[in-house]
């Protein structure tokens, strides 16, 4: 797969303000998506955090292999860093809020002391593009304030937006680090919907679809597209042209990965979890 580079203007722009008014916010939500968390942690965002207070959010739960998303909830936890799984379409994000102010108890109890009440809490959102930040700022606000859309890039400028009595939150664009250095952060960002379609071959993603899937969920595999035990055996390309005549393509194997990849990213192959929790910790 080639090398996959994506970073337009208003990226560079997006993270240079983003270092600009971390400085101003109290705590910053950095989300990342539950099927890939740490592939999906832009390392130069995490860079820019530094010491400031932050918890890891772990968005589209429902999508990700539940198992897999507490075993990374708990990884994050036990090496120091606060972390929350949502369902941010549909989940009751109070227990989000409430962790806000759990991280932040002793800077709130220090200025309660010095006699500051009702003052706002400033929250930044960041993350990488189509990781559900405009989604989940949406149901806190209660209402439909920032622009939605399943694609990457939507958000295109930061906004701040006022949430109940207590939170003030700063809307980001995604942002994405100019050049993967392992390649397979690449396809797991591709199969997911974080870059782009046309910035990839849709043969090498479904490829790597296919390898995920026959090691850790092959019935789904052959549920999906009707395969028989043996037509798992076969190498990658094979199988990939296999699955292109099952579902009526002929030898349109283009056609068939984009069909592949979007059942993947519907959970048409069920609930999955691409990147495995470390075992030393």
């Amino acid at each position: 797969m080639a090398v996959i580079q994506w970073f337009p203007g208003h990226m560079a722009k997006a993270l240079r303000q983003v270092k600009e008014n971390v400085k101003q916010v109290d705590i910053v939500l950095e989300l990342v998506d539950a099927r890939l968390p740490e592939s999906s942690r832009n390392p130069q965002l995490v860079e820019i955090l530094q010491n400031k207070p932050s918890i890891v959010v772990l968005t589209k739960e429902d999508l990700a292999d539940p198992q897999s998303t507490r075993r990374w909830v708990s990884y994050y936890e036990k090496t120091g860093q606060p972390a929350l799984a949502v369902n941010s379409q549909k989940g009751d994000l109070r227990a989000l809020e409430q962790k806000i102010y759990t991280v932040l108890q002793t800077k709130l109890t220090a200025q309660h002391q010095r006699g500051i009440v009702h003052k706002r809490i400033k929250v930044m959102c960041i993350g990488i593009p189509n990781v559900g930040k405009s989604t989940l700022l949406n149901q806190l606000l209660k209402r439909r304030a920032a622009q939605v859309g399943n694609r990457p890039g939507v958000t295109k400028a930061q906004q701040w937006l006022k949430a109940g009595s207590n939170l003030l939150l700063l809307d980001t664009p995604g942002i994405l680090w100019p050049k993967f250095e392992d390649p397979l952060v690449g396809k797991k960002l591709a199969l997911t919907g974080a870059i782009k379609d046309t910035l990839y071959a849709k043969d090498d993603v479904a490829l790597y679809l296919l390898e995920h899937f026959l090691a850790q969920a092959p019935q789904e595999l052959r549920s999906r597209y009707q395969l028989a035990e043996a037509d798992l055996k076969l190498n990658l390309p094979d199988l990939l042209l296999k699955i292109t005549h099952q579902i009526g393509m002929r030898d349109d194997y283009d056609r068939a990965s984009e069909r592949m990849i979007l059942d993947c990213r519907r959970n048409k192959l069920g609930r999955y979890t691409l990147d495995q929790v470390p075992e030393n910790i």
